[in-house]
């Protein structure tokens, strides 16, 4: 497995490459498909964020879907401790959801159901970006999908809101529970993806609690909409855990 460690704009010290392949090397072992894990720090000039200043990102890449994690601190250490904190967990949880598939167990109650992994194409969530030119195209993550971007910059000549990115992100339809899972793999509060039961674009996100909401898009001017509005109200209503 490969460890590849890298900063944007900012230098990582030779301690902290050392501290990442000693801490990491335990990935293998929880997950044995991930061939490589990039680890990327960054690094917040804004003196108000003082507190938060060092920003580690995380992320698992094998022939199935990504595994994601992130977390800010005040020192680049502290930051790398709390992203592996939440990659951890995050594999052994997709860990737990192979076993439970491959041995056809019952999930326990409040877990969410297995599906095929061999099937998911991830599409992660876009994150807000704090500083447009911070991100170019040629940085995003590209693994599992195929992306196009159509310009890295539009200029929009009036007074207000710009639009500076447009992004399409092409993916196979998935069901709700495999979009729940990308989305706990991702550590997202939202996921963006295809219904496969209904075909409509659809979100699933975050509710208070445990729970989760969805929306799903249809036109208005459609039978599929009208169908759609009439018998959505009856899924979102139950919670899904």
């Amino acid at each position: 497995m490969e460890i590849v460690v890298k900063g944007r704009r900012v230098e990582v010290p030779a301690r902290l490459r050392a501290y990442a392949q000693e801490k990491l090397a335990k990935v293998e072992k929880l997950c044995p498909k991930v061939i490589r894990v990039d680890v990327e720090v960054s690094r917040e000039r804004n003196p108000r964020l003082a507190s938060s200043c060092e920003r580690v990102e995380l992320t698992c890449v094998s022939a199935g879907p990504p595994i994601r994690a992130e977390a800010a601190a005040e020192t680049m250490t502290a930051a790398f401790d709390l992203a592996w904190e939440k990659l951890e967990s995050r594999l052994r949880k997709a860990a737990d959801r192979r076993r439970i598939h491959h041995g056809r167990t019952p999930p326990p109650a409040g877990r969410i159901p297995p599906g095929s992994e061999a099937e998911l194409l991830a599409v992660p969530a876009e994150e807000p970006e704090p500083d447009v030119d911070q991100l170019p195209a040629s940085e995003q993550p590209t693994h599992g999908l195929d992306l196009v971007t159509r310009g890295d910059d539009v200029a929009v000549h009036h007074s207000g809101p710009m639009v500076v990115r447009e992004k399409v992100h092409v993916a196979a339809p998935m069901t709700l529970d495999q979009a729940l899972y990308q989305m706990e793999l991702v550590g997202h509060d939202f996921y963006l993806f295809v219904d496969q039961d209904s075909g409509l674009p659809s979100v699933v996100y975050r509710r208070r609690g445990y729970d989760y909401g969805v929306i799903r898009l249809a036109s208005a001017s459609s039978p599929d909409g009208h169908e759609a509005r009439r018998t959505s109200p009856d899924k979102q209503e139950a919670p899904i855990r």
